[in-house]
């Protein structure tokens, strides 16, 4: 088994097409994700109909992005994906990766078999569960079996699976700018409001984090909130459009996050270190005690010595109570223009 700890791991929604020859961003999340030099990954090629290459190409890149094992285990249908000797892989994996291919295939083989009960149980031992295209769309609970393209949300638009159900509440969709395939996920919306639709782009992952999601790569995420969305999708016939208004659009472009459960933006851009961030609240405090200074602006000169004065007093008062000398009686704080003992030297003739 695993010596994973802390929880369930990351979650890669890849939208297909991921860089494999150049800087491969999404790879090597996913591959640090997984435990860097000490990742074990288990590559799932059971959508793909190109045979063992494919198996040979993903051992290779995530070898070359330093993962310390690669295997591949392709069950070809439920039998297989209730064997044992199948499953075993995934007990010690620490990343697991589902490639593309057909999604229906991949649904029917995988979901509700020990084979994909393992795929759970690993994610929630803190393994990285990610896949590309048909691997992107099975994390979700119910994923897109086939549909049509096209911008126009319309009725049959596309058909729903089965998936692990890794993703609460959400829809996800893959290749989803190059295929255009709005009108299909938003058709989904439309006709299942409570789930939120994700759209991932090509070389790019949706990054699952709890309930926080992160865009990772070179495309971006386009999120469907229908929460309040006003729909005919209970009775649009045949191919007609569908009616969606007052739904809520999200294109999340990389370092971008949101939070699933809120349905909010959290942050968007690189984020500074911690140190920075530090010196900026510094600051801000500086900022804030200087803005004071300057709204005080047209007291008199006595105003400023006399704060002074007071200010040291405070300090030594506060010491003296420090070394168990009594306190004496606080004095009242000035406040600008209004000290009765402090001539207004801001008035004419003063």
């Amino acid at each position: 088994m695993s010596e994973l700890q802390g929880g369930p791991g990351a979650l890669f929604a890849i939208g297909g097409a991921e860089d494999k020859l150049k800087k491969r961003t999404v790879l090597q999340e996913f591959v640090d994700a997984a435990g860097g030099s000490k990742a074990r990954i288990v590559v799932v090629p059971t959508a793909s109909a190109l045979g063992p290459d494919v198996i040979d190409v993903y051992r290779a890149l995530f070898a070359a992005l330093g993962a310390e094992s690669v295997v591949g285990v392709r069950p070809e249908n439920r039998e297989d994906a209730d064997d044992p000797a199948f499953i075993a892989p995934l007990n010690d994996a620490t990343g697991i990766f589902m490639t593309g291919g057909n999604q229906l295939k991949l649904a029917g083989v995988v979901t509700g078999t020990a084979f994909g009960r393992a795929v759970t149980a690993a994610h929630a031992r803190g393994a990285a569960v990610g896949g590309t295209s048909a691997g992107a769309s099975i994390l979700a609970e119910h994923m897109i079996a086939f549909g049509r393209t096209g911008a126009t949300p319309r009725q049959r638009m596309s058909q729903l699976a089965g998936g692990l159900g890794l993703v609460q509440g959400a829809i996800v969709d893959q290749h989803f700018a190059q295929r255009n395939r709005y009108g299909r996920l938003l058709s989904l919306v439309a006709q299942s409001p409570g789930l939120l639709g994700i759209g991932v782009d090509e070389d790019t992952a949706a990054v699952v984090r709890g309930s926080h999601l992160e865009v990772v790569g070179r495309g971006a995420v386009t999120i469907f909130d229908g929460s309040r969305i006003t729909s005919n999708a209970h009775y649009a016939k045949r191919s007609e459009p569908i009616l969606a208004s007052g739904v809520v659009l999200h294109v999340l472009p990389a370092t971008a996050t949101f939070d699933l459960q809120d349905r909010v933006l959290l942050s968007y851009g690189p984020q500074p270190p911690a140190s920075e961030i530090a010196e900026m609240a510094a600051a801000e405090a500086d900022l804030r005690k200087l803005a004071k200074e300057i709204a005080a602006e047209g007291v008199s000169p006595r105003y400023y010595a006399e704060r002074k004065r007071r200010e040291g007093r405070r300090t030594k008062t506060n010491r003296s109570a420090a070394a168990g000398e009594s306190r004496p009686e606080a004095t009242e704080p000035i406040t600008a223009g209004a000290d009765p003992d402090l001539p207004d030297r801001t008035q004419p003739g003063q």
